[in-house]
């Protein structure tokens, strides 16, 4: 996968999707938002960029290169919207079990170095509340139907 145009993202912002369309975005923004918890420290550690890589392999069913995931950790999309705005308004349009396999993907990523800093803390805090999930929601409870 390309991650240098971001193309479904872009056209996420333009309003138009389908059930495909909608997926890709869940593609896409998995990989950016895991890209980007590898630099919430400031130290991009290669075992948090083959987390990511095994993560996006194992919920996508994709290989993405180290490079694809040095890129999306800074894209420039970032310049012009930040990461809270852009979790905010893209996640608002993937459904709750998407939104919660990112929360559980970004556990594995910013342990991943086998340690955690204030700075992941924090990025985690931010991407949970952008992405509105509840407390029970983010563990994967999930109410029965």
């Amino acid at each position: 996968m390309s991650t240098s145009n971001f193309s479904h993202i872009k056209k996420f912002f333009s309003g138009a999707k389908n059930a495909d369309e909608q997926h890709a975005l869940y593609k896409e923004m998995l990989l950016m938002t895991l890209a980007r918890a590898t630099r919430a420290d400031l130290v991009t550690d290669d075992r948090e960029v083959a987390s990511v890589q095994a993560i996006l392999k194992d919920y996508l069913g994709e290989d993405f290169s180290s490079k694809d995931v040095r890129v999306a950790a800074s894209s420039e999309l970032y310049e012009t919207a930040s990461i809270d705005k852009f979790l905010g308004r893209v996640g608002q349009q993937i459904e709750a079990p998407q939104r919660q396999s990112i929360a559980k993907a970004l556990v594995q990523v910013l342990g991943a170095d086998g340690k955690v800093t204030p700075a992941e803390v924090e990025f985690f805090n931010m991407a949970i509340g952008a992405l509105r999930l509840t407390p029970a929601e983010t563990v994967g409870l999930v109410v029965a139907p």
